[in-house]
């Protein structure tokens, strides 16, 4: 005799012998049967065919491993050592202290699935997930629509139809239902059939599900947003320039000719730039007004139009002038060749700082940052800081403020009612050829 059961992969029904097959040992198999295989494969490829993990060589290449691996059965296997030595052909023993390059690029794909799925259009799409702490992927199936039970072997209770097998019903039963059926029996002595109770519950449970689908609870981002959105005011982008002479210009017709042109010239940085799209395009996808103006521009008639968010400490004046009150500030040496941020509250604190000739002839080093938000007194607006003491860091602070998930790690130090509060963060960052990892808080103050 045939079974069905569904197909994953395309929602088609298969069919399945039903038959009593001998014990055997665990196998990939016995985990993921081949259409869903297919199907958890199919979704790799988008994930990697993804503009968030199609740009990088080592992203796509350690994720489609560790996939492979859980799909073979050897999920257990995917540990910190083993992942550095087959997917980054690190020695056997290489000291993965020193070398956190696992743990990075893990942290790195967390994030860029988490915004894959926030951009993606379709909600019902497998999802492929990287837990924290873990490097084994998970993967969660759409969840089906469960079908109402059928009442056909139910007939039988005010009907000819029973459910087979079932004993014959009394001539007093018979009775009684027909008194039912002419309405001859008081309504509070009617029984409410099974199938109409699962029914009803499975209807409750969709539409309780649907009120939270369509009312989410606010996430810790979107708290700290909140202010500053529902000002009803543009929001004012305050993001560094840079000042060059000249620009090279290629030739139309022979563009391996160059001919450099003497005139001044004003830009942004390229890592300057990633925060500043992050946070602008975090604006348009919450419909919120905003301007974007260049720190040697904006004046305080500018800022004393509504909220202002501030990219860049060293190469923007206005976020040194702003952080100047904060407990946590920037500083730096006369010769500017070391950077650091201090805590007011505590002198003696070990700084959190960066050494230029180290971060120049390595391009690996810890980098720092602030975030904050709070009421400035000059603008009498919500000011909102975004800023490393290098630009690794800035990029860092961009990310926690616009990425699910990194500023949650606030939740746990932050008092009652926060969400009104000014605050300030110190966050620290890796920053790998160049390269900044998801950012870490060092350090939380609310007042």
């Amino acid at each position: 005799m045939l079974e069905t059961q569904t197909n994953f992969a395309d929602g088609s029904i298969i069919p399945v012998e039903n038959k009593t097959m001998p014990a055997q040992p665990p196998s990939a198999d016995a985990i993921y049967r081949e259409e869903e295989k297919t199907e958890i494969n199919r979704q790799l490829g988008r994930l990697l065919g993804n503009p968030h993990f199609s740009h990088s060589r080592r992203f796509p290449s350690f994720l489609r491993f560790i996939v492979q691996e859980e799909l073979e059965g050897r999920g257990d296997q995917l540990k910190e050592r083993s992942l550095g030595i087959e997917v980054f052909g690190r020695d056997a023993g290489y000291d993965t202290t020193a070398d956190p390059i696992v743990r990075v690029t893990a942290a790195e794909i967390r994030k860029r699935i988490a915004q894959y799925y926030q951009e993606s259009a379709n909600p019902n799409e497998l999802r492929i997930s990287l837990p924290a702490g873990s490097y084994v992927p998970h993967f969660d199936w759409p969840k089906v629509t469960v079908p109402q039970t059928s009442s056909a072997e139910g007939e039988g209770w005010l009907g000819e139809s029973q459910t087979r097998g079932a004993a014959p019903i009394s001539q007093h039963e018979r009775g009684l239902q027909e008194g039912i059926l002419k309405g001859s029996v008081p309504e509070a002595r009617r029984r409410i059939h099974p199938s109409w109770l699962v029914a009803s519950g499975v209807l409750m449970a969709l539409v309780i599900a649907g009120w939270f689908w369509m009312h989410p609870r606010p996430t810790t981002l979107d708290k700290f947003w909140a202010p500053v959105l529902g000002s009803g005011d543009p929001v004012a982008v305050c993001f560094p320039q840079s000042h060059f002479n000249g620009i090279t210009l290629r030739d139309a017709y022979d563009p391996t000719q160059q001919r450099h042109m003497d005139e001044p010239m004003s830009g942004v940085v390229l890592d300057d730039l990633q925060p500043l799209t992050s946070l602008s395009g975090m604006l348009d996808t919450r419909r919120q007004r905003y301007r974007l103006m260049g720190e040697d521009t904006a004046t305080l008639t500018d800022l004393r139009q509504g909220p202002a968010i501030f990219i860049g400490a060293f190469d923007n004046a206005w976020t040194l002038r702003l952080t100047r009150g904060l407990r946590f500030r920037f500083g730096n040496d006369p010769q500017m060749m070391h950077f650091w941020l201090e805590d007011t509250q505590a002198p003696a604190h070990t700084r959190w700082g960066i050494d230029r000739n180290i971060q120049e002839t390595t391009n690996n080093y810890r980098d720092y940052a602030i975030v904050a938000r709070f009421k400035d007194a000059n603008t009498g607006k919500l000011a909102v800081i975004v800023a490393g003491i290098a630009r690794g860091g800035t990029v860092a602070a961009g990310e926690f403020l616009t990425q699910p998930g990194d500023i949650d790690a606030i939740q746990s130090q932050a008092p009652k009612g926060w969400e009104g509060q000014n605050m300030e963060f110190v966050l620290s960052t890796e920053i790998i050829d160049g390269r900044s990892s998801p950012p870490r808080v060092e350090a939380i103050y609310f007042w």
